[in-house]
């Protein structure tokens, strides 16, 4: 919610600022073109077309996690598979897509963030209406076109008086190439006839202020990236908050459902619930049972037992150690 705030006024600043993704293939970009690898300019009708393809993509992915009760994109998140420490549930399409990011990059600018990131398509209504804009003032424009050639999204800046493409991320790279110096030809503020400018320390400030907000949010809200629920649930629950070592992602997290789901002399009885928040070293994890069947006791010996895996034939080991939150 906070990131969409900030796209509301100064449009997609986060994917020019602090996307990893973007970052990563702007430096590729960069770098092969100093080494004189050639980039080969996309055509607009087919850059268009491309820029479609997030929408479907975003909706398949919705449309998958709704299925599944659970993040599909996770596995196969490239900024995920970055920032993740490489868990056990982050795919091999993962870094498939990675890899497809950092080729697609020598030859393109930010073809991820352009063509096929889901966020952006989540940003594009939002960043459409955002408040701050690149304009272009006519009369003192020189017509050199540099502003167009350097906007890593390929908007044509030197054909717009006021630049509404929801693609614009706001990298204000465009006013670092233009020649006519002290902002006369273009500047970067709020729209209308004020023509008032705003310094690139209000987009940073606006930045790192919804930034801090949502982390802030995840600290003070945490919402938990994992949950499994079996049985109906009774009129009344007890709940056991348990930190539990070796919870490091979502593998762990379903690896710690097979030991509560267990069929064999330690299982947990009737109704069942896990949330997890799975972390570095240690994770947390919230289970609510139906008190009437099972103790905590139970619970507990259900996480830290071996158990037999009928399936694979072979005796399970917990790898989890309890602590009582």
């Amino acid at each position: 919610g906070a990131l969409l705030a900030v796209t509301l006024v100064v449009r997609r600043a986060f994917c020019g600022f602090a996307c990893p993704i973007g970052a990563i293939s702007e430096w590729l970009r960069r770098g092969a073109a100093r080494l004189g690898l050639p980039g080969p300019r996309v055509p607009e009708r087919l850059d268009r077309a491309l820029r479609l393809l997030k929408y479907p993509f975003l909706a398949v992915i919705l449309w998958l996690t709704w299925r599944a009760g659970e993040l599909i994109f996770r596995g196969f998140d490239p900024c995920y598979a970055l920032i993740g420490r490489h868990g056990e549930d982050i795919t091999l399409w993962a870094y498939v897509v990675s890899g497809g990011i950092v080729v697609g990059s020598l030859f393109v600018m930010m073809p991820f963030c352009r063509w096929l990131c889901p966020l952006a398509a989540v940003f594009h209504p939002f960043s459409r209406f955002g408040y701050a804009r690149i304009r272009r003032d006519a009369g003192a424009c020189v017509d050199c076109g540099r502003c167009a050639r350097a906007c890593p999204t390929a908007i044509p800046v030197d054909r717009e008086g006021e630049v509404r493409a929801a693609r614009c991320i706001a990298c204000l790279e465009c006013l670092d190439a233009c020649p006519v110096p002290e902002g006369r030809a273009l500047s970067w503020g709020p729209p209308g006839p004020s023509r008032r400018r705003w310094s690139p320390a209000v987009l940073i400030a606006v930045l790192l202020a919804g930034v801090g907000a949502a982390v802030a949010a995840t600290y003070a809200l945490p919402a938990a990236s994992y949950a499994s629920e079996r049985g109906e649930r009774p009129p009344v629950t007890a709940t056991l908050a348990l930190e539990v070592g070796d919870l490091t992602c979502r593998g762990r997290a379903t690896l710690l459902t097979y030991f509560l789901e267990r069929d064999d002399f330690l299982a947990i009885p009737g109704y069942l619930r896990l949330e997890a928040w799975p972390a570095p070293g240690r994770g947390r994890a919230r289970i609510a049972f139906d008190p009437s069947a099972a103790r905590p006791e139970d619970v507990r010996r259900a996480i830290t037992e071996p158990f037999f895996d009928a399936q694979l034939g072979l005796w399970q080991h917990s790898p989890f150690e309890l602590t009582e939150n």
